[in-house]
């Protein structure tokens, strides 16, 4: 993004948890400007994701919302890297991962999931079986987690609804999380969900055999403003990773072209999710 033309996806997010970390300490925009002894119209910048904070700013501002320890070395990380393109890091504390940012942030997300229904398309039930299953045991934080991936769905309608293609393989549909009662639900939502104007699913049937990409989950995810990269989110047991490079972007691009090509036909991949669903439901 050239200087300038608007805030980058990381200057976006250090914005937004800057915009928040304000609000919640109860302070307007002028009273943050007369503590740090900047322009009200400094701050404004920064909260927009105009402008980056230095490293002075940015310790000021911290302290000033009191924000220490972890929570404040990620945000720290945050902006040095809001100063780079490309990154590779997780910030578990500060959000529930930068992921959601992103995805809220988004103009379309193209999604691939070879084992498990995407976020944005599970029921409660579902959900609830997922996160059980990552041995969260605390019910308050179980219904949070919930309660946050519901609260994503909302992107899937309005007038800036997101734009959402997701390849899912067969095996997403046939493991029966949650027991088969919640997985027919669970099917039973896909196909509401799959008519919807702005969202495409796709199967990879099992008789597809070994394709390209096979077993790798991705999200790609490109943004409103043209000057702003898309983003590949890649995730496993180690962390998450975030490419940006035109390089990077491109060879994922290409991997998912190859997924949905191999994959049913929307169509096609309707009545794949029908027959299972009524497999599962014993009809």
């Amino acid at each position: 993004m050239r200087v300038g033309r608007g805030p980058t996806v990381r200057l976006r997010r250090l914005a937004a948890e800057l915009t928040r970390l304000r609000r919640e300490s109860g302070r307007s925009r002028e009273e943050v400007a007369r503590r740090l002894g900047v322009a009200t119209s400094t701050v404004y910048r920064i909260e927009s994701g105009h402008s980056r904070p230095q490293g002075r700013t940015m310790r000021d501002l911290l302290d000033l919302y009191d924000i220490g320890g972890s929570e404040r070395e990620a945000l720290l990380a945050l902006a040095r890297d809001a100063g780079r393109r490309g990154w590779w890091h997780a910030y578990g504390d500060v959000l529930p991962g930068p992921y959601v940012g992103l995805e809220a942030e988004a103009a379309s997300v193209r999604n691939y999931e070879p084992l498990l229904v995407p976020g944005l398309l599970e029921t409660e039930a579902y959900a609830r079986a997922v996160v059980g299953a990552a041995l969260v045991k605390d019910p308050a934080e179980i219904e949070r987690r919930i309660a946050a991936r519901m609260e994503r769905q909302r992107r899937l309608t309005g007038p800036d609804a997101l734009e959402l293609w997701v390849v899912l393989d067969e095996a997403a549909l046939r493991r029966p999380v949650g027991g088969p009662p919640v997985m027919a639900e669970q099917l039973r939502r896909l196909q509401e969900v799959a008519v919807l104007p702005n969202v495409t699913v796709q199967v990879l049937p099992f008789d597809t055999g070994a394709y390209l990409g096979m077993g790798n989950p991705l999200a790609i995810l490109a943004f409103p403003d043209p000057e702003d990269s898309e983003v590949v989110f890649l995730e496993n047991m180690g962390g998450e990773l975030y490419l940006e490079s035109a390089e990077q972007v491109h060879a994922y691009v290409q991997v998912f072209d190859h997924l949905r090509a191999a994959a049913l036909g929307p169509e096609g991949s309707l009545e794949k999710i029908r027959s299972v669903e009524k497999e599962i439901a014993g009809r």
